[in-house]
Formats: structure tokens, C-alpha cells, sequence
């Protein structure tokens, strides 16, 4: 029996608010709240058994930035969090699964130091998720501020049979635009890995989930794993319960 599709409630940190980009332009955030940890636990009464927290300013200045709201909605939320955002070496990883964090996301590391990322995966089975942001096919990294000539089957493709949990694959020129998850890139990716693929980036309604669930049927081998919104949750697009409803099949 095919598992439920894993919906993942984001909550992104900028100078410990509750925001969402577009694009990830750190200058085009929309800020939600100020109490991350209150976020939390409303996601949770709504039936959320899973959380994805970014860590924004972290991103950027490749190291934790936002700790203090971060262990507060790991406290606050009784569910799994998955957490990302300048993760970039091995004591960052662990200082965050010992303080209660179900799984990290690596992204920028992933590409400039795979080995760092595939011990990791090797020693932590089922704790890593590697990040593949992605611009017109190629890999964003640092925020997604840059764009590097690496293609996105390519660099999943380094990772196989190493331990990875899950590819977090995101269309940046979706993100924070409700312009409707990238479908199609997804399931594509998704084909061409045996790694689980979550979905990111552009979730714009129940119809996203839908696409996604009938996507994910003719999957074999990894698939997709869960799918990741945040502005459609926060506008009032999507309602969690109906999400979590039709994701279970």
C-alpha cells in the first residue's frame, strides 16, 4: 500500500518572524507573524504530523541564525520537523538532530562538498535530505542567489545508494508566486531517481495536491515523497485539513 503523500506546512525565518519570499528575493518577504513557535502549533491542531522550517538569514550567512525561534517550534510542535537553511558542515547537523530535528536539509553543501553530504547520509541513514534547487533545470545554491552549471538529475544522481531520506527539489522561479507546483519537473525527477522526491515551490491550491498524488501513482521505485507549501496555507488557498485529507489517498 502506497503511503500518504507527506504534507509539509513551511514556516520560513527572517529576523525571528514568520515570512514567505518570492523567489527566494529576501527582499520581496511577506511576514506573517512574529510567533514561530504559536505557528507551530496551530499547523499541528489542524493535523500536521510534519513541519518544514527555513531558516532564511541562515541561508545566507551560511550558519545558524535563527536558532533560538527554531528550537522554540521544535518544542512547540509534537510532529517531525525538517529543518534547512545554512547547514553546511557535520557539527551543524548534529547539533541539530540532538536538540530534537527529525531531518536536515543541505543544500549549497550538496554541491561544493559532496563528500561532507554523502558521509553524512552514510552515518545518519534516513536523516539527510539533500536540496535540489532548481532555475530553468540548473542548480541554485546560496540562498539561491547563484546559479551553477550543474543540472539538477545530475547532482541527484551523485547521491543515490548513499542513505539520502529524500531530494527536496524547489522551482525557485515558482517559489512564493502561487503560480501552481512544477508537476511535471517533479515527477520527472522523481522517474530518474531512486531517491523519494518532495515537492516544493509555487503550491497554489488543493488542485497542486491532487496533481501531485496522481503523479506520484505510476512511480515505482523512490517517488514522491510529500510536498512542501507555505504562502497558499498562510492566504487562505489551501486549507491543511482538506490537504492532508486528499494526500492520503
Amino acid at each position: 500500500m502506497t503511503p500518504p503523500l507527506i504534507v509539509f506546512p513551511a514556516i520560513d525565518l527572517k529576523g525571528g518572524q514568520v515570512v514567505r519570499l518570492a523567489e527566494g528575493d529576501m527582499n520581496r518577504a511577506t511576514v506573517y507573524g512574529d510567533d514561530p513557535a504559536e505557528q507551530a502549533r496551530l499547523f499541528s491542531e489542524a493535523g500536521a504530523t510534519h513541519l518544514h522550517v527555513v531558516d532564511l538569514d541562515g541561508a545566507f550567512a551560511g550558519k545558524a541564525v535563527n536558532a533560538a525561534a527554531v528550537e522554540s517550534i521544535v518544542a512547540a510542535f509534537p510532529g517531525k520537523v525538517q529543518l534547512g537553511g545554512g547547514i553546511r558542515d557535520r557539527a551543524a547537523v548534529d547539533r541539530w538532530l540532538d536538540l530534537g530535528v527529525a531531518r536536515v536539509v543541505i543544500g549549497t553543501a550538496a554541491l561544493d562538498h559532496p563528500d561532507f553530504v554523502t558521509q553524512a547520509a552514510r552515518d545518519l541513514p534516513g536523516r539527510i535530505v539533500v536540496a535540489v534547487d532548481a532555475r530553468d533545470g540548473f542548480v541554485a545554491t546560496k540562498g539561491w542567489a547563484d546559479v551553477s552549471e550543474v543540472r539538477v538529475v545530475d547532482l541527484a544522481a551523485r547521491f543515490a545508494d548513499v542513505g539520502v531520506a529524500a531530494l527536496l527539489f524547489t522551482d525557485v522561479g515558482r517559489d512564493g508566486l502561487l503560480k501552481g507546483c512544477n508537476v511535471e519537473a517533479t515527477q520527472a525527477l522523481a522517474h530518474a531517481s531512486s531517491i523519494p522526491v518532495i515537492a516544493s515551490g509555487g503550491v497554489a491550491g488543493i488542485e497542486d495536491i491532487e496533481a501531485l498524488m496522481i503523479a506520484r501513482s505510476g512511480i515505482v521505485e523512490g517517488g514522491i515523497e510529500g510536498v512542501i507549501t507555505g504562502r497558499a496555507l498562510y492566504d487562505g488557498r489551501l486549507d491543511l485539513a482538506e490537504a492532508l485529507s486528499v494526500a492520503a489517498g
